[in-house]
């Protein structure tokens, strides 16, 4: 019996030793599965992280290949223009309501004064810019950032200070004008290339201080060359345009080209409001550099005449031409009295179709080569009158001479109006009327209106115009005009002859060409 319960208790012993150690293997298997799993989820974080490839700041790339270091280098010699003004009343500004896409001119001739009624008679206002083509401070802007300025001052770029300017000279007939500054030191300058070799499509970068905002540079292409008729553009005037961003302040500043060189001054934009539109005009670079050498050597540019006018558009129409017995050449609008042209014999309505023997195809062929003539030298001229080739000579004369400013204006235009014909309303030109529109003498119909978008409205008849000939047919009466007129039919080519007086009182002789519409009677 007592053997019995000594195995019983043995028994009982090494069961809770079994028991023990199977607790303990448990925990040590418990332990041991989660430090492996434990283990491989830090071995595979270990290996994410081991295993990507670290990221390294690349090598700078000049991705435009040249636009900063032409930035760098033109940059310095391009400055900050603004003015002061002492105005004898009040002003306001040019134009209350939004800027019309006729006048380009108007962003960059406002001068931005704010129109209060207690505006201060003195105001500085931030004009424009510039750019500096000489070490000894001259420099080349336009010539209505400093226009009737009583003080100009001259910022350069990452210079405090400012310099007061005095004008050298100014160029009216291209918006140019030279300035200089005494800054002690030579000065950073920039170089002017030759715009005969710039290519529509080619970049170039804008460079100035739109709204004030110094050193701004923006980039664009070459959309257009030899761009005339804007609206207040001049005879002398033919642009590049571009749509590199040009705003209110960049107005004189450098048009540069991937070479680093000037190869225009900005000057205008078109703009419905008043701001950046694409639509961007620059003075070309040979332009600039004639009348930058005229003006630091004489004091004052100088170009030469023969005292004709005409307009672009009308002289070189080929249906003009060829009504007048033309292949090429610029129609004569007008002859100043006592000009070197009158002289020679050359009449409104003449053709002028050679130059020296240089066949005329548009007006700078005719402008040109008198322009830059020396004063006193002759010119061979070859014309057509009346389907006839004439040729003469005409002396060269300074231009500011030949045409000499003038006042007056044609006034309100009298007459009932008759029903119209290709919209246009015309009266006997009686010698009274004649009188009244400053037109004695003259023989044909008065025009006493235009209707608004009809064919004589895209013709450019203007109330006020004689009408002495349709078609060489001559026109004294309300019914020699509706007799020469009725002989027209749909798709004929139909020249006006038309007397104008301008608002300088000239009386020119204007040809008005087109193609009879389908609906003659508009």
């Amino acid at each position: 019996m007592g053997q019995q319960v000594r195995e019983l208790l043995d028994w009982g012993k090494r069961r809770k030793v079994l028991a023990s150690l199977a607790i303990a293997l448990t925990l040590s298997v418990g332990i041991l599965i989660g430090s492996v799993i434990s283990g491989r989820v830090s071995a595979m974080k270990g290996f994410s992280l081991t295993g990507a490839a670290p990221l390294a700041v690349p090598d700078p790339v000049q991705l435009s290949n040249s636009f900063a270091s032409i930035v760098n280098r033109v940059e310095p010699a391009v400055v900050n223009i603004s003015t002061t003004q002492v105005l004898e009343r009040k002003r306001s500004r040019r134009r209350s309501q939004p800027y019309d896409q006729e006048d380009p001119f108007q962003d960059f001739f406002d001068r931005f004064f704010d129109g209060r009624p207690d505006a201060t008679p003195q105001a500085e206002r931030s004009l424009g810019s510039g750019v500096i083509v000489d070490k000894r401070g001259y420099i080349l802007t336009n010539n209505h950032v400093i226009e009737n300025a009583t003080k100009i001052q001259v910022q350069l770029n990452g210079d405090a200070n400012r310099y007061t300017a005095k004008v050298v000279g100014t160029d009216d007939e291209t918006d140019l004008a030279v300035v200089k500054i005494e800054a002690n030191k030579e000065l950073p300058t920039a170089k002017l290339g030759n715009s005969d070799g710039v290519q529509v499509g080619d970049w170039v970068l804008a460079i100035g201080s739109p709204f004030g905002l110094q050193a701004t540079v923006t980039a664009g292409i070459i959309s257009a060359k030899d761009r005339g008729g804007l609206g207040l553009a001049k005879q002398f005037q033919r642009f590049l345009q571009t749509d590199a961003a040009i705003n209110p302040g960049n107005s004189g500043g450098p048009l540069v080209d991937l070479a680093g060189e000037v190869i225009g001054i900005n000057t205008a934009i078109i703009t419905g409001s008043r701001g950046y539109e694409g639509v961007g005009f620059a003075l070309p670079s040979t332009t600039a550099i004639s009348v930058y050498n005229q003006i630091v050597q004489q004091g004052r540019v100088t170009r030469g005449s023969i005292g004709v006018s005409f307009t672009e558009e009308r002289g070189t129409n080929p249906i003009t031409l060829k009504e007048l017995g033309a292949q090429n050449g610029v129609v004569i609008e007008g002859v100043e009295p006592g000009s070197p042209a009158e002289k020679a014999g050359l009449k409104a309505g003449d053709v002028i179709t050679t130059v020296n023997g240089k066949a005329v195809k548009t007006g700078n062929d005719l402008v040109n080569p008198i322009a830059q003539a020396p004063i006193g030298s002759k010119l061979r001229l070859g014309y057509v009158r009346d389907r006839t080739q004439k040729e003469t000579a005409a002396t060269v004369e300074d231009r500011t001479r030949v045409f000499p400013d003038r006042a007056g204006r044609t006034g309100e235009q009298p007459g009932e109006a008759a029903p119209a014909e290709f919209g246009l309303r015309v009266e006997d030109l009686t010698s009274e009327r004649a009188r009244r529109v400053g037109m004695d003498g003259e023989k044909g119909v008065l025009v006493t209106g235009v209707e608004p978008a009809s064919f004589a409205d895209d013709l450019g008849f203007a109330q006020g115009d004689v009408i002495t000939e349709v078609n060489h047919t001559a026109v004294s009466s309300v019914s020699d005009y509706h007799q020469a007129v009725s002989k027209l039919k749909p798709g004929d080519n139909v020249v006006f002859k038309v007397r104008r007086r301008t608002d300088t009182d000239r009386i020119l002789t204007v040809f008005l060409p087109g193609v009879v519409p389908a609906d003659g009677r508009q």
